[in-house]
């Protein structure tokens, strides 16, 4: 585990984008998780993608921040949509990048329908400057996550499609994060408010940060 000033650094530099979108700015290229509504941005060096809904993978967003040289990462159904450095995965691989270390990990439904643990759907880790950012993806709270050992965790929080905001403080108990960011809410489904009660049922537990949708 990294410690808290590596953390504040790498942390000082993400930005949600909205919904379940985030961009790390870095001087070796940006990296985003899930563009989608989003402005024109710093060229990528790396996309992640965790899934084909029209809410994460969408191959318009992604022209606007690809260039020759940026690296996709995702699954198969999204990888069929797009164009250019695309590699697919599945769960429980490995990828090396110069500096950079992505593994992926299961991101599926227990109790609805809507993203299926046999699609092999995908959430992130992504270690950076020694620091390691869950990318949960669109999913519940799965067994998985009780082994998962991270400093930053992205929680998706507003319920119907993905876990509510108490099965996200159950997850971030279990995971054990040195800071917890709340996600999947304020587009489509979920609100504000889901983010304020994951932080303050957090509140001694788990560091929490709501970060601020940024253009």
């Amino acid at each position: 585990m990294a410690d808290q000033a590596a953390i504040d650094k790498v942390v000082s530099n993400l930005h949600w984008l909205g919904h379940d979108s985030f961009r790390l700015d870095r001087p070796q290229g940006a990296i985003y998780f899930d563009p989608y509504e989003i402005k024109e941005g710093p060229v990528a060096a790396l996309i992640l993608v965790s899934h084909d809904h029209f809410d994460h993978c969408v191959p318009d967003d992604i022209a606007k921040i690809q260039g020759e040289n940026t690296v996709i990462l995702t699954e198969s159904d999204s990888a069929a949509k797009l164009s250019g450095k695309v590699k697919a995965l599945e769960p429980g691989q490995k990828v090396t990048l110069g500096d950079l270390v992505i593994q992926t990990v299961p991101a599926y439904n227990l109790n609805k329908n809507f993203h299926p643990r046999d699609n092999g759907w995908l959430g992130f880790i992504l270690t950076v400057d020694g620091v390691s950012i869950y990318h949960a993806g669109d999913t519940d709270y799965i067994p998985e996550m009780d082994s998962l050992r991270v400093d930053v965790a992205l929680l998706p929080v507003s319920g119907t499609y993905v876990m509510t905001a108490d099965e996200a403080v159950a997850a971030a108990q279990a995971i054990g994060p040195k800071l917890a960011i709340p996600m999947h809410y304020g587009a489509i489904v979920g609100e504000e408010g889901d983010a304020n009660r994951f932080a303050k049922d957090l509140e001694g537990l788990v560091p929490v940060r709501i970060l601020p949708k940024e253009g």
